[in-house]
């Protein structure tokens, strides 16, 4: 008699190993490594950061004190308008980490259960904070077999167009000497 081969989903979630992994990368490049989470009720952050059910914290050493980069929680304390507040994340609510200087990283899919962004009957929460511009870089795209990620043209864009270069910054005024 032949033992049953255990399905390819058995074992436990590669997430929390390669979330390390490229934490470790961005580190170790002197790169910023952020996460981007979403966030439901299981999800300990400021919420008045929260906007579309998503938040992206700098997990860098510099910007937080106690990190601790677990197989179930990402947990660390952080400063959020002067005042230290206590982060907790379940790993499977990481849908994406990447370097913020350069935006390569890797995207995840979101938790199970968890409602699209902007969806009917999701409210933003009003505080009288001031809220926080939405996150720099480039939007990550799901990687092809795991392999690499691709980056994603802005909102708006179509997949085929590229964006268009910088502008370069205004010349310096320079003095002309008359004799």
């Amino acid at each position: 008699m032949t033992t049953p081969i255990a399905p390819a989903t058995a074992g436990t979630s590669t997430r929390p190993y390669l979330i390390r992994a490229l934490h470790d990368w961005c580190t170790d490049n002197g790169f910023t490594p952020y996460i981007a989470v979403y966030v439901d009720e299981t999800v300990r952050v400021p919420k008045e950061y929260v906007k579309n059910s998503e938040i992206v914290l700098n997990v860098g050493f510099e910007a937080t004190s106690a990190l601790k980069l677990g197989n179930e929680t990402i947990e660390f304390k952080a400063r959020f308008g002067g005042s230290s507040r206590e982060i907790s994340v379940p790993v499977d609510h990481v849908i994406a980490i990447y370097a913020r200087e350069n935006g390569q990283g890797m995207a995840f899919p979101m938790p199970a259960g968890a409602a699209p962004a902007g969806a009917p009957g999701e409210a933003e929460p009003e505080s009288p904070a001031i809220k926080p511009a939405a996150p720099r870089g480039p939007r990550l795209a799901r990687a092809d077999g795991g392999s690499h990620l691709q980056k994603v043209p802005p909102r708006g864009g179509a997949a085929g167009e590229t964006e268009s270069p910088p502008e370069p910054p205004p010349k310096r005024p320079a003095l002309k000497r008359v004799k």
